[in-house]
């Protein structure tokens, strides 16, 4: 199988370009030596790369100290025996070993030529120094000029690395030439790919490996015909070619990624990933990354010029960037957009993809110390859902002005004081438009310990508006100002631990009274208000509704309580319990256009998380409406994960009549070699299947190939997609990154290519 493996790839990887292949390396961190017949110790990138495979930029780089002071050395030889003439020369034998700084030759015969200066070596021989290590029959050794060899293996324990050649030479500058030789990052006792090539010359110094007229094998079989290559030695990122991308899918056929990466400089790169879609054309994109002591951030594009599918152009493009300024100031810009509403549909990764229903364009200046925070951003978006009216879709905000600040006193009373006021402008084609400011201050008494604490607090807020396109009957600069109280209560009561393995107990009652006075507010227009989800957080929030543009009335008491189980010995968290309720002393009148009313008491909410309980995560939510008795949310979350690469996940989530699905998902290794994973989420209103993947993965020493075969349902349109993708990965020779890694890390929770073991 693993020869069929070898010649698919032959016909596969020919497409690609005859010039350079790299790897993804980051930052020199130190690496262990090779240990002969086992494993290589994995490259350090695996636990420095980020989530999307690229490697981390660096601000400074440190290269080896130059050795030439080396070759001024003298040379101190030791042996069983000798024989020196009247002339100088030399005849060593039994264990001859010559030292010269830090370079060191063993052999059982050297003899010693004075009118040349050089040894000649006969026998088993050895050589070493910082960066190699070479083993060969016969070989000659100069102070000034390095070592030769014929016939010789070697090793490079920082790459970890290893080969051989006919022809051997080590220069005193850090410079090994080889011939008719063949090098890989595999172990000594299976060398499933190596490079094989007429002549490579490793620079030790600069950490850089070139060869001529060279082929790339994979287990046995040429997959790559290069007539120059190049390769880094130690662990620095080197530009190239990677490993291509290939797949199938039946929106674009097949898809054939070739990227090429660009080390420009420690703190920048540049990768290009040309992709080839059958039935749509050449998609051109790239990511650009920069990285300086006050800026960093990336660039991203994709370009595909007249899709043959939709008979147009179609683009994605992202910016982050972020700029730290003097006196605790910061500029963060993030932006996106798509040439088309059709473009998640056809690119996008999985049915989560599909679901985008905006792209956020958004720059913001923001400072903070230890009292005050400001945030002034301008904020726009991209409107992808073309299902959503023009009255329904979001405001932007150009711009919002938001200040924060809080202190409190030392002396006296434990006081605390507060102020939150923002201004922002709202703007869009249809609908009211304007200015809203909103102020509020809040003054707390702080009183408690370990043990206890009741924080009652009073404030003020005011709210005013300058609105354009409002109707004639309507007031352009409504008001609203009110007053608002609140006393916050908890109790920590636990019960120790009697010996080291029995659990440590937890009760920790909470009561929040909140009192708000009604203002009418219809006449108020909504802009960016809205009800979130019930949970326990919200219960203690002291406010029911997100945004500036609704304040409701109050006269409620929030209870709750949480128990937590805690391990005697080592002070971790199994269990944690929660429940809690709003009781409303007076039913709420202010609401949402379409809101229903509220009753007496807000819903029953419950949570139950388990930790780690031999190997288990279990987490449990329920949302239950006492007015009409009835579920309104669920969730259940079990995980088994033993190890980083084997977990399983079973999830069902029920939401008020709306959704109900259940999740299945999980990564495990089959044996030493094969692993399986997949993962399937089911509706279970519409009895279909929404998203599901299964692939298997083959993982030797240094190699490893995986197939992924997945299929979709859009959230918007329903549409289906299926695709199948093959990718294969030779360790040390071209992997910046794995896209199936950080796709797999996604998809299955608990999931990490990082803790696969080999």
């Amino acid at each position: 199988m693993s020869r069929y493996f070898a010649r698919l790839f032959t016909l596969l990887l020919l497409v690609l370009p005859a010039c350079v292949l790299a790897t993804d390396d980051g930052a020199a961190q130190p690496m262990p030596a090779p240990i002969p017949l086992r494993c290589p110790a994995p490259s350090p990138v695996a636990g420095m790369q980020r989530a999307d495979g690229l490697p981390e930029l660096a601000l400074a780089r440190d290269l080896p100290a130059s050795r030439d002071t080396e070759s001024r050395l003298p040379v101190e030889i030791s042996s069983d025996s000798a024989q020196v003439s009247a002339q100088g020369a030399a005849v060593l034998s039994g264990r001859v070993e010559l030292r010269q700084g830090e370079r060191r030759l063993e052999a059982e015969e050297v003899k010693y030529d004075p009118s040349s200066g050089q040894f000649s070596v006969s026998g088993t021989l050895t050589y070493k120094d910082s960066s190699i290590t070479a083993r060969g029959g016969t070989g000659r050794y100069d102070a000034t000029t390095g070592a030769s060899l014929e016939e010789a293996e070697f090793d490079l324990p920082e790459r970890p690395a290893r080969g051989a050649a006919a022809r051997m030479q080590i220069g005193t500058d850090g410079r090994v030439r080889l011939s008719e030789v063949w090098f890989s990052t595999c172990p000594e006792a299976s060398p499933d790919w190596r490079i094989r090539a007429r002549s490579i010359e490793l620079d030790t110094r600069t950490r850089n490996g070139t060869g001529r007229n060279a082929a790339v094998e994979f287990l046995g079989v040429p997959i790559l015909y290069l007539p120059y290559i190049s390769f880094p030695l130690g662990e620095q990122r080197k530009s190239g070619f990677l490993i291509p991308d290939i797949g199938f899918s039946s929106r674009s056929g097949l898809e054939l990624a070739i990227p090429y990466y660009f080390n420009l400089a420690p703190n920048y790169d540049l990768l290009l990933r040309p992709r080839f879609y059958e039935k749509r054309g050449v998609d051109a994109g790239a990511t650009f990354r920069y990285l300086t002591a006050a800026h960093r951030g990336e660039i991203r594009a994709n370009l595909l010029p007249g899709d043959q599918v939709r008979d147009t152009d179609r683009h994605w493009l992202r910016l982050r960037h972020r700029t730290e300024l003097p006196a605790g100031w910061r500029l963060d810009l993030d932006a996106t957009d798509v040439s088309d509403a059709e473009y998640f549909e056809d690119f996008a990764a999985g049915a989560d993809g599909t679901s985008t229903a905006f792209l956020q364009r958004v720059a913001r200046l923001s400072y903070r110390d230890e009292h005050w925070r400001v945030r002034g951003e301008v904020q726009q978006f991209q409107t992808i859902d073309r299902a959503l009216q023009p009255i329904d879709r979001p405001y932007a905000q150009l711009p919002r002005l938001a200040v924060r600040g809080e202190g409190q006193r030392d002396a006296g009373l434990p006081l605390r004081y507060s102020l939150d006021a923002e201004v922002v402008n709202f703007d869009r084609d249809t609908g009211v438009t304007g200015w809203r400011a909103d102020a509020s201050s809040r003054i707390a008494l702080d009183v408690g310990s370990s043990a206890y604490y009741l924080r009652p607090a009073a404030g003020v807020r005011y709210t005013r508006y300058a609105l354009d396109n409002v109707p004639s009957s309507a007031s352009s600069s409504p008001t609203r100002s009110l007053p608002f109280a609140a006393i916050d209560a908890g109790l920590l009561l636990e019960r120790p631990a009697v010996s080291g393995r029995a659990p440590r107990i937890t009760l920790e009652p909470r009561l929040l009274y909140l009192w708000t006075p009604y203002r009418e507010q219809d006449a108020l227009p909504v802009f960016d208000t809205r009800v979130p989800d019930l949970n326990f957080v919200q219960l203690f929030r002291g406010e029911r509704y997100v945004g500036a543009d609704r304040v409701s009335d109050a006269n409620q008491v929030s209870l709750g309580v949480t128990s937590r189980f805690y391990d005697g010995a080592s002070g971790r968290q199994l269990l944690a319990a929660t429940i809690g309720q709003t009781l409303h002393l007076e039913a709420p009148r202010v609401r949402l256009p379409n809101e229903p009313r509220s009753g007496s008491k807000s819903d029953l909410v419950a949570q139950l998380a388990v930790t780690r309980w031999q190997n288990f995560n279990v987490n449990l939510g329920v949302q239950w409406n006492p007015q009409q008795s009835r579920t309104e949310r669920r969730q259940l979350r079990i995980q088994y994960r033993p190890q980083g690469d084997r977990a399983i996940n079973l999830a069902y989530r029920f939401q008020d009549q709306r959704l109900e699905q259940t999740e299945l998902s999980g990564a495990w290794p089959l044996s030493r070699r094969w692993s399986a994973f997949g993962r399937l989420v089911y509706d279970q209103q519409e009895r279909s299947t929404l998203e599901q993947f299964g692939g298997i993965e083959y993982g030797a020493c240094c190699w490893r190939l995986r197939v992924v075969g997945r299929r979709f349902v859009s959230s918007r349109t329903g549409e289906r997609d299926s695709g199948i993708y093959l990718q294969l990965e030779l360790n040390g020779l071209a992997s910046v990154g794995s896209s199936a890694d950080t796709f797999l890390e996604e998809a299955i929770r608990g999931y990490s290519a990082a803790g696969v073991s080999r």
